[in-house]
């Protein structure tokens, strides 16, 4: 047999492999929870691991814990083409986020096995550690590193809510690999990412795969709010210093910003207040917040986002507390590679699927990947856009137009 046209993924081998990592790490009824570092993430890394290397794939570790499941090609020195994602999930997270972009990554590779074809470029398949950030902030750490955002020393400082230091919890697990994490321009020749939509438009349109043309610039920011501990009885008003209301009044702010700019699809989110000691009787000492705008126009993104920072400081003034700016970011706007995208726009028209160019709202490794590598994404559908929520729902009918179109757009890009 030999890649021809017609070419197709095995949709049921697919969908046994996402059911098998939905038993890995479970949560809330029919959801995950398997936070980054944790037991349940190892449990899932050896189960990839395992896969990878029953498909031939020879498996690195890189110093961030991002697995490599490498298929060389006929000309192996040639830069290969990388499709990734993450497996990683929300502390009520769905089965299909990142997981069905990684998985997709391995079906392409068992499908080429079956059809006995080397492409000439090598393919490798990425699990990124710490996607979601839901255990170590910021999201999208080890795809930051790899083209050279953050470093590998910062990111192994990073501290968890649990007190969990996370180069630590990479050598627990025992996926704290001696591979450096990075790579220069024209290292990698092509990064492609395929993920569920994370929102309602496919769904509700009946298309059955989008073509990710950009990202809605998006900006998020971590503030830490420090005021003094205080007895709240007789404590003046004049006198407090309640770093728990300079967070409230903060991230009250940041969805204030959401409505204002709503009509035109602009959104703000406060996602997190932590207080010290945040007790009965006694005011706190410490907040951190974090909270991102996003908006489709750039320019209004920006406004948004220096709103989101004045409104901290005013926060603190208001309060009695300082205010430090721990950690900003920023991603999205119109930076994937536009031959990519036209290879994938038609191969969807090729193949005859219901497709619709569309933007991402959310967080993807591709972002970082694409700030140096050529990249693009693809979005299959998901039922009401539901998700980082356990009732996140993908059937494999959802799947098959997203997998395929993968198959035949990284086939082709590694066949040049």
């Amino acid at each position: 047999m030999s890649f021809t046209p017609d070419a197709r993924i095995d949709l049921d081998r697919y969908w046994s492999t996402i059911q098998r990592s939905a038993e890995i790490g479970q949560g809330r009824e029919g959801g995950l929870a398997r936070l980054t570092l944790t037991d349940s993430d190892r449990e899932m890394r050896d189960q990839f691991v395992a896969w990878c290397e029953a498909a031939g794939l020879a498996v690195r570790v890189d110093e961030m814990g991002t697995i490599y499941g490498r298929r060389e090609g006929t000309e192996p020195g040639l830069p290969p083409i990388l499709i990734g994602s993450h497996l990683d999930t929300q502390i009520n997270g769905g089965r299909f986020d990142g997981i069905a972009g990684v998985l997709a990554g391995l079906e392409v590779v068992r499908t080429l096995n079956d059809l006995g074809h080397v492409t000439k470029r090598p393919i490798v398949v990425v699990d990124w550690t710490n996607e979601e950030g839901a255990r170590f902030s910021p999201p999208m750490i080890a795809s930051g590193v790899f083209v050279g955002r953050y470093t590998a020393d910062w990111a192994h400082a990073l501290i968890s809510d649990d007190g969990a230091r996370f180069g630590d919890e990479l050598e627990r697990i025992g996926y704290k690999g001696e591979m450096p994490c990075g790579a220069a321009p024209g290292d990698v020749d092509a990064y492609f990412e395929l993920h569920i939509e994370q929102g309602p438009i496919l769904d509700a349109e009946k298309r059955q795969v989008g073509v990710v043309t950009g990202g809605y610039p998006s900006y998020g920011i971590r503030v830490r709010f420090d005021g003094e501990t205080a007895h709240t009885g007789p404590t003046p008003m004049d006198l407090r210093h309640n770093a728990l209301i300079a967070g409230a009044r903060f991230l009250t702010a940041v969805d204030d910003i959401g409505w204002d700019f709503a009509v035109m699809d602009g959104k703000a989110t406060g996602s997190r207040l932590a207080a010290w000691p945040n007790k009965p009787g006694i005011l706190s000492e410490t907040a951190q917040c974090v909270a991102d705008v996003r908006h489709p126009d750039p320019i209004t993104a920006k406004v948004m986002a220096e709103k989101m920072r004045r409104a901290a400081h005013e926060a603190g003034a208001r309060a009695g507390c300082s205010v430090t700016i721990e950690d900003e970011w920023a991603w999205g706007g119109d930076i994937f590679d536009h031959g990519m995208v036209d290879a994938i726009r038609a191969e969807a028209v090729r193949q005859g699927w219901n497709w619709r160019d569309i933007e991402a709202q959310a967080g993807h490794d591709a972002y970082h990947m694409a700030m140096r590598f050529p990249s693009a994404m693809i979005f299959t559908p998901c039922k009401g856009g539901i998700t980082h929520n356990n009732n996140e729902s993908c059937t494999p009918g959802d799947l098959v137009a997203g997998v395929n179109m993968l198959l035949h757009v990284a086939v082709a890009r590694a066949d040049r």
